[in-house]
């Protein structure tokens, strides 16, 4: 069922509520439940759009405004002139637009409704003045903060630039089809039938050629296919190599679970005797209806996993994924409030915290077994600089040589460690896996 039309106006408040409160730090996620639900999709696709062309319009306000207006009043305009920022992709025509934001601060900051009025038609008249000269500000052209340009340039002087222009891309709705229910061949026919042009990437991997609600898939609630990008779909298969699954069932540590697509697709592969754990035992139910809709079973238990002795029972695991809190700064694209939200200071302390949990849960190993490290990061701070610095620590533990681990993942579509096949019509979020091994005695 479709949501009900809303005035514009009323929408584009919404849409500003959510980005007044990004910029005051709040997650997107969090500040979308306060939206009422009939305008919830609605807001969260505008406020994508806004957030993914936020650097461009600050950079446009304080040319057009140079005095930052109170946060009630900056978040519409922001919104409007982010909305207004590339004629051939606005969401409306100019002129609905306008009047309709006009007609939103008439609402939000009647005394401001003026100021809007005069400054989003002086975007219009100036428009070409302004975004030449907001290219020459690195914020207003490249949409990310100064920090984390600076530290993509670091990282990777050749690819940065095509980085961050993948950053502000839609991303593609990629789909995992359970292997215990069929492959993704067959699942592109059942799309197809449905009226549905998707492409199949290899091994479950489907894309669709443009994202639907999830309730228009096929046999979504029967728990034949979830909705996980391909570069996330790497983990599963990567940790179950070499495993023998096949005359035991092996023991099996998902820490870090929720929200639990990739402890799916480990039950989706093979017989384990699986335990997954989470911090935060709200996220862990959301496991418990994953599993429950695919038809598998799990233990969960909400724990950290850096303080074992809280919750190991002393029993070592043949494998282990640790999909580690990171920056998410592989995956801004789907989550575009995330580069506004992140500050230089939190690369340091969530590479401390990654550090604290390889250094916990390695000893849990059994030996013989391996451990997958993984994070949806592109920064080398949280991927091969931390793997670096673990195996100075620890020098039993090696990289696996086969399968050999990827590495770094970059969400590009030429990407040389993520094969692509044709048909990928943009690139895969950006990852980062080391796939360990404790040799045995």
């Amino acid at each position: 069922m479709s949501e009900p039309a809303l005035p514009l106006g009323v929408l584009l408040n919404h849409v500003a509520d959510a980005v007044q409160a990004v910029r005051g730090g709040e997650s997107l996620n969090q500040a979308l439940l306060r939206t009422p639900a009939a305008a919830r999709r609605g807001t969260q696709a505008l406020t994508f759009q806004v957030l993914r062309r936020l650097g461009s319009a600050l950079a446009a306000r304080t040319r057009l405004a140079p005095k930052a207006p109170p946060p009630v009043v900056d978040a519409l305009l922001l919104t409007a002139l982010a909305l207004l920022w590339d004629g051939a992709d606005a969401p409306y025509a100019e002129h609905t637009l306008v009047d309709q934001a006009v007609a939103a601060m008439r609402r939000r900051a009647a005394r401001s409704a003026a100021f809007a009025n005069a400054a989003l038609r002086r975007f219009l008249r100036e428009r070409d003045a302004v975004t030449r000269a907001v290219t020459a500000d690195p914020v207003g052209r490249y949409n990310h903060p100064t920090w984390w340009l600076e530290r993509l340039r670091a990282d990777w002087p050749d690819e940065w630039e095509a980085i961050v222009e993948a950053d502000n891309l839609r991303p593609p709705m990629t789909l995992r089809v359970n292997a215990r229910r069929g492959d993704a061949a067959s699942y592109v026919a059942r799309l197809a039938a449905s009226g549905i042009a998707a492409t199949a990437l290899g091994g479950a991997a489907v894309q669709l050629e443009r994202p639907c609600p999830v309730g228009d898939l096929p046999g979504f609630a029967d728990g034949d296919v979830s909705v996980q990008d391909a570069a996330a779909q790497r983990a599963a298969p990567l940790l179950l190599a070499g495993l023998d699954a096949e005359s035991r069932r092996p023991r099996v540590l998902d820490a870090c679970a929720a929200p639990g697509g990739k402890t799916a697709h480990l039950l989706e592969l093979a017989e384990l005797d699986l335990l997954a754990i989470d911090r935060d035992a709200t996220r862990l139910q959301r496991i418990d209806e994953t599993l429950l809709r695919l038809g598998l079973a799990a233990r969960t238990l909400a724990a950290d996993a850096a303080d074992p002795a809280s919750w190991w029972d002393g029993r070592p695991f043949d494998a282990i994924l640790l999909d580690a809190p990171c920056s998410a700064s592989g995956i801004v694209r789907r989550h575009p409030d995330v580069r506004w939200l992140r500050r230089a200071s939190d690369i340091e302390s969530l590479a401390r915290t990654q550090a604290r949990l390889l250094d916990a849960l390695w000893p849990l190993l059994a030996p013989g077994g391996r451990l997958l490290y993984c994070t949806c990061s592109v920064f080398k701070a949280e991927g091969a600089h931390q793997i670096d610095a673990f195996l100075q620590r620890e020098p039993a533990g090696v990289l696996a040589a086969s399968p050999p681990s990827p590495g770094h993942l970059l969400p590009l579509p030429d990407n040389r460690a993520m094969p692509s096949a044709p048909g990928f019509s943009t690139a895969p979020d950006g990852f980062f896996y080391a796939l360990l091994e404790k040799p045995s005695p």
